[in-house]
């Protein structure tokens, strides 16, 4: 079957579907995957909760710090929301088992002494984290509970530090609408219980890519208001695509291993010799890579990405960019930074003994560099 008339086919399909519808963080991989998994689970959004956790395993976050950080969700969200978190955090540990990925089990947490006084030292936690003694002397059984056992209880349980249990609060509560005074509360409180000013201001752009824009405008709020600063936006709301036109599909789990982000599969009768989907979200890209004794074809559906191969200028995908990737050449591709990215791919002039190999990733210094 001649190559060029499949690329002319498809290009033409694609731009016919086109037409008819438009559209250096100084937090850790670790901690970014933690504002994506709190706020996530504040908003009751699944689909976007499952991709933060499996990001935030592939970042080197372990199951027990992500029961911990769920549990303790539930003080600021509730307990439907958490249990509901903790359901899909279970399933994403089968599905994980089963496609062969390792989940880090973790440390979990020191028992506590016969003679802990958790009041006692829920008390003392919660001085330090609002900067003074706080008494809620309205509602004295409320009181109770925060010191004794939030601040107490939960708090000390040493499986997650105090300075990532406020990221996630902060996290979780900028996620919740008409909660500001208590997100101005955790901003303060985030800074007194150890989370660096540089990491506190990064959690917005996080939360912008990750969860939402209205999120990370209350979290901006929330920062500009309790530290006096006029921190921005760095970046406008990302481009979205439409998901009715071309399917996002699934997690890509099997190959979270060697992206920067999330991305997503949606095989188009591959069975059958068809095409695959792959979504990406704003800033995800694959490691560079090779593909040895086979062409790969990719053909940008929606959004806006990029490709590049070793030793060349980037070159940008639009609705309709197709490229032809031949065999042996160092490449990588993923979305830019501001959009959404989906394109189809496929393999051509496949030979005896065709297989990928993975190589180093696309770090931020190279990424940020495109327009």
């Amino acid at each position: 079957m001649n190559i060029n008339r499949i690329i002319t086919a498809v290009a033409a399909a694609v731009v016919a579907v086109c037409l008819n519808a438009q559209t250096t963080m100084t937090l850790t991989g670790r901690q970014q995957a933690l504002v994506g998994i709190a706020a996530n689970e504040a908003k009751g959004d699944i689909d976007a909760l499952r991709a933060a956790l499996n990001e935030g395993f592939e970042q080197g976050l372990t199951l027990s710090e992500a029961k911990e950080a769920l549990s303790q969700l539930y003080a600021y969200t509730g307990f439907p929301r958490s249990l509901n978190a903790l359901g899909a955090l279970q399933q994403v540990v089968k599905e994980r088992e089963a496609a062969g990925l390792t989940t880090e089990p973790g440390r979990e947490a020191d028992p506590m002494p016969a003679d802990y006084d958790a009041l006692r030292q829920g008390t003392e936690v919660q001085t330090r984290l609002s900067g003074q003694p706080f008494n809620y002397d309205f509602a004295p059984q409320t009181d109770y509970y925060l010191k004794a056992h939030l601040f107490g209880d939960i708090f000390a349980r040493n499986n997650l530090s105090h300075s990532d249990r406020e990221i996630v609060t902060v996290s979780a509560i900028s996620a919740l609408p008409g909660c500001e005074p208590q997100l101005k509360a955790h901003v303060a409180g985030a800074l007194n219980m150890g989370v660096a000013r540089e990491q506190l201001t990064a959690i917005p752009a996080v939360l912008a890519a990750k969860a939402g824009t209205d999120e990370a405008v209350r979290c901006v709020n929330a920062i500009n208001e309790v530290c006096n600063t006029d921190l921005q936006l760095t970046d406008a709301p990302a481009k979205t695509v439409d998901f009715s036109v071309w399917p996002k599909g699934e997690p890509n789990t099997g190959y979270a291993q060697y992206f920067i982000g999330n991305s997503y599969l949606a095989p188009l009768s591959a069975e059958n010799g068809g095409p695959v989907n792959v979504t990406f979200e704003p800033r995800c890209r694959n490691n560079w890579h090779i593909h040895h004794n086979q062409v790969q074809v990719l053909i940008c559906v929606s959004g806006r990405g990029w490709y590049q191969e070793w030793g060349k200028e980037p070159v940008a995908m639009t609705p309709g960019t197709i490229i032809a990737i031949p065999a042996e050449a160092k490449h990588w591709h993923g979305a830019a930074r501001d959009s959404w990215f989906q394109h189809l791919t496929y393999h051509t002039h496949v030979g005896e003994g065709a297989s990928n190999e993975w190589l180093e990733p696309v770090d931020d210094e190279h990424y940020d560099k495109l327009k």
